[in-house]
């Protein structure tokens, strides 16, 4: 098969890597890649968000299958756009994405459905938001806004003072753009986070292994919240006793709501969600891959991923029995120095062979750029380095060793991914 990935970042290079195990593949191409992709694909310069030139090249080059990995195409309806041309695609419909794109409607599913979820408003102007806030004396409240916003577009607040502050950044100062035209103030959840990535056909769902995401960008859970900068798997919060509950209460519930509505959902969903005292409620859906939950998730897949890509895409889900590695993952990502806020491009990455591999860990390159064999970064999250061991200290040893053999000026990381609660 002849494959185009689409996207740019730490997850493609995981679901590049994970392809490339499969003995059915033949070519794989990547638009537009990164540095440490070019060395696993050929990249081709095409922006993300540009459906024309994506179904052109699909159909000047043979692709078989076109994977679209990250949310804006997604919610834009690349797929759909591959669709209608003939050309196999993996991922939601534009009908399906807005279970990401709107947290509105995702929110609105969830009550309707029964789903457990936090309580919450929904609003499209910052005069009422406010007033919600003063009228009902609310202080540890959870912001978002309602659109994409690369995973930042979440403010908690621990006052009032801090829940108005971020009403106003979100919709009158417009940091997340567009995105906070409309925010969902929710009650603030307390318990661990566990992160479940699904497949999905539309009709049956395959939980994949549990992981635990480590958003705040320093030590001790503190800091801004980022994208992600580290992942363990398996969560150890997740029992087996919690995972047959949210499959009954959360997953099939969520599938069976989305068809329903007449947006039946077919590719990876994902599900974050926190173990409350009061059980496992949803905090959010993405409709696709997290990052960097796949790069520690599909290290552990045995199953070929392309017999699963097309279980998903012929709806044949339920005839395939998906096989995991029984180990431990880990996953520590350097980051550029001040990342969220504004970083420095264009640094020099040292300790990277040619395959950007280290002993005992895989690179997984995220912002990155590859010229005259060198390796620069080249956007806030730079690199995800990956290990695997029998037990979680041993995966997380071999993460953080390897880390350290990788320079670069100006590189963060957290020392402390897999040891907070």
């Amino acid at each position: 098969m002849n494959i185009l990935m689409i996207g740019s970042g730490g997850r493609e290079h995981a679901l590049i890597k994970a392809l490339l195990k499969s003995p059915r593949l033949t070519k794989l191409y990547c638009a537009p890649g990164n540095g440490g992709i070019s060395r696993d694909a050929e990249c081709v310069d095409i922006p993300v968000m540009d459906k024309a030139a994506m179904v052109s090249f699909a159909k000047e080059n043979n692709i078989d299958l076109a994977f679209v990995a990250p949310d804006d195409p997604l919610a834009d309806g690349m797929v759909d756009a591959f669709e209608q041309e003939g050309i196999r695609a993996f991922g939601p419909n534009k009908a399906a994405a807005i279970i990401e794109a709107s947290k509105v409607f995702s929110k609105n599913l969830m009550k309707k459905y029964g789903i457990p979820t936090a309580k919450y408003e929904a609003f499209d102007n910052s005069a009422d938001a406010l007033a919600y806030v003063r009228d009902n004396g609310l202080e540890q409240v959870v912001v978002k806004a309602d659109g994409l916003a690369l995973g930042k577009g979440v403010l908690i607040a621990q006052t009032m003072q801090e829940a108005e502050q971020a009403i106003k950044t979100i919709m009158e100062d417009k940091k997340f753009g567009e995105s906070g035209n409309k925010v969902v103030i929710e009650e603030f959840l307390t318990g661990p986070e566990v992160s479940v990535l699904s497949f999905t056909d539309g009709k049956t769902v395959c939980p994949m292994v549990s992981s635990k995401d480590h958003k705040r960008a320093l030590d001790g859970d503190k800091g801004l919240n980022t994208g992600g900068m580290g992942t363990i798997s398996p969560n150890p919060y997740y029992t087996d006793e919690l995972a047959d509950e949210c499959m009954e209460t959360i997953f099939k519930p969520t599938i069976k709501a989305m068809e329903l509505e007449g947006r039946p959902f077919k590719g990876c969903l994902y599900f974050g969600l926190m173990m409350t005292p009061n059980g496992p409620k949803v905090i959010e859906y993405n409709a696709r891959f997290g990052d960097p939950e796949a790069q520690v998730v599909l290290p552990r897949l045995k199953t070929d991923l392309l017999d699963i890509v097309d279980a998903v895409i012929d709806g044949e889900l339920d005839k395939l029995n998906i096989e995991w590695e029984d180990c431990c993952s880990a996953c520590v990502v350097m980051a550029s120095g001040g990342y969220p806020g504004s970083y420095k491009k264009g640094v020099e990455i040292f300790g990277l062979d040619e395959n950007g591999q280290v002993d005992g860990a895989v690179v997984y390159h995220a912002g990155t750029k590859y010229e005259d064999g060198k390796f620069y970064t080249n956007g806030g999250r730079v690199l995800g380095i990956t290990a695997k061991g029998k037990t979680l200290d041993e995966a997380l040893d071999k993460a953080y060793a390897a880390v350290e053999k990788i320079s670069f000026d100006g590189a963060h990381y957290r020392r402390d991914i897999g040891r907070t609660k």
